[in-house]
């Protein structure tokens, strides 16, 4: 059975009428990706909100960063996991899959990040992400001091918090809307 064939919920916006700068934007999209994902044609709505979201995403998930684009990855298809965000455990579980030529990893992530053989100190990001995302209240000294042991900087840990926030928000906004993935 194909999922729904909406976009969200909410009326979407006319693409050829956005300013130059977004239909820039849309066209390298096209470009790369071969698609425009349909998170960007959300929030089209809200131009404004348009390139603010895409300036955070591009500096969390392809700035400068002490953990690796497959890590922050495998940390939004956690937090993903933890909230069922649809939308998101089906873009970034594919991003997994890709970035780790390993299709079972993307899919173990998206089950229960548990099961993969990870390295120890993925394991500790992924574990302090679900920890994050569900208990935030609960956050300690230790768990820190733990991704400090794996070898993550504060700098790292920073980023981790950052990615683990930014998707706990999008997968929100995913839910709110009831926005759903490019079927491609």
């Amino acid at each position: 059975m194909p999922q729904p064939s909406h976009i969200t919920k909410l009326k979407t916006a006319d693409l050829d009428a956005l300013e130059d700068d977004l239909q820039t934007y849309f066209a390298k999209c096209e470009e790369k990706l071969g698609m425009i994902p349909n998170v960007l044609k959300s929030y089209a709505l809200r131009p404004e909100k348009l390139r603010c979201f895409a300036k955070m995403y591009s500096e969390l998930m392809l700035g400068e960063s002490g953990l690796s684009k497959l890590e922050r990855e495998m940390v939004a298809v956690t937090v993903s996991a933890a909230n069922r965000c649809y939308y998101c455990l089906v873009a970034h579980g594919q991003a997994v899959r890709a970035l780790s030529e390993d299709p079972q990893l993307g899919e173990m992530i998206v089950m229960n990040y548990r099961i993969a053989d990870l390295p120890p100190h993925q394991r500790a990001m992924l574990d302090f992400a679900w920890k994050l995302t569900l208990t935030p209240d609960q956050i300690s000294d230790r768990d820190r001091a733990t991704l400090s042991e794996q070898g993550l900087s504060d700098e790292d840990v920073f980023d981790l918090c950052d990615v683990v926030g930014f998707f706990n928000y999008t997968n929100r906004v995913a839910h709110g809307v009831d926005m759903m993935p490019n079927p491609e």
